[in-house]
């Protein structure tokens, strides 16, 4: 597939875009070029017509070759898509706050996988466009996996399918004591009833503990529906909350570090709080990996993902690496 975009800008018809396949045999990301010689931020309403036109069914654009580089740019690229940048607001990983919306990539360290998921599809509030910049490029590895939510959810067997969505699943969160992010960072605030306001509207069960940390519980989605695509998605973070998510080392010396599996840093369940089977688990890991795609980034790329339609990872890297992100666009379940 291959069209063109065009745009009005300085009253004048714009050379179109290039708009094809990146990977053979998906339309999962859609690489989008720069057909002339004009580059960002002269091709900038081309960029989101290409956008408009093509995302929802794609779940993912990826811009290349636009001489958009670093954080300012990027801010005022994912900005002009005309919602504000949202903030990390029950976020799960460690990241810096860059200023405006903009953040780091999640924070850990390199030789770790990040499986993919659909960014705070723990919750039952999660941005609906999410883009990454790269900054610069790591030497060796460090692609961001991206799969079809839709996919994913077609090619999982019907029933277990069925099952999970009907009996939806509970996340667990406690914070601090050294193994998990404070609630502090969590929530983005010191303050104790700014966080239990928005425990309360986003109806996520808390308890403060005897040491003073928190313990958080949810029960969200497995399967949501995009609003406006009407499709049916594979939508959680249950194979990534889950301790079997663990190194079998980790997992062992994080359960002598607590007195019982409730103390965990974080833990799903299924809705009724029973415990989720192994072979689901397993199953959905290995259509999640079936379903992955990936391409090395070139330093000034930009994926622009659909949220609930594209999930997304990290693999492991060599050398310095540097990707930004920014979200936009609340939806909830």
């Amino acid at each position: 597939m291959q069209s063109a975009v065009q745009s009005e800008t300085g009253g004048r018809c714009d050379r179109a875009l290039d708009v094809s396949p990146l990977l053979p045999g998906s339309d999962l990301p859609l690489l989008v070029t720069p057909a002339g010689g004009q580059r960002w931020p002269a091709t900038a309403a081309a960029m989101i017509a290409a956008a408009n036109a093509h995302l929802e069914r794609a779940g993912g654009l990826l811009f290349r070759g636009f001489g958009l580089h670093g954080e300012a740019a990027f801010q005022q690229f994912a900005r002009s898509f005309g919602h504000e940048l949202l903030t990390y607001e029950f976020g799960s990983t460690p990241r810096s706050a860059l200023g405006k919306g903009v953040y780091t990539s999640t924070e850990y360290p390199a030789h770790q996988v990040i499986p993919l998921h659909g960014e705070q599809s723990y919750t039952r509030q999660w941005p609906m466009k999410i883009w990454f910049h790269c900054v610069q490029a790591s030497e060796e590895g460090g692609e961001t996996p991206i799969a079809d939510s839709r996919l994913i959810y077609a090619r999982l067997d019907p029933a277990l399918r069925r099952h999970v969505e009907k009996k939806r699943l509970m996340y667990t969160r406690n914070y601090g004591n050294g193994l998990d992010l404070p609630w502090q960072d969590a929530f983005n605030t010191d303050d104790r009833a700014v966080a239990e306001r928005y425990c309360r509207d986003q109806q996520i069960e808390f308890e403060w503990k005897a040491d003073g940390e928190l313990r958080t519980r949810q029960v969200c989605q497995a399967v949501a529906r995009h609003p406006r695509t009407g499709e049916d998605v594979w939508f959680n973070q249950a194979h990534l909350f889950h301790v079997s998510n663990l190194a079998p080392a980790v997992r062992d010396a994080l359960m002598l570090l607590v007195d019982d599996e409730r103390d965990l840093p974080r833990n799903v369940y299924y809705g009724d709080g029973t415990p989720i089977e192994a072979s689901v688990l397993d199953e959905i890991r290995g259509v999640l990996d079936d379903c992955t795609v990936m391409f090395p980034w070139q330093q000034g790329d930009v994926l622009m993902l659909d949220n609930m339609l594209a999930a997304h990872g990290r693999a492991t890297f060599k050398g310095a690496r540097k990707i930004i992100v920014a979200m936009a666009e609340a939806g909830h379940e």
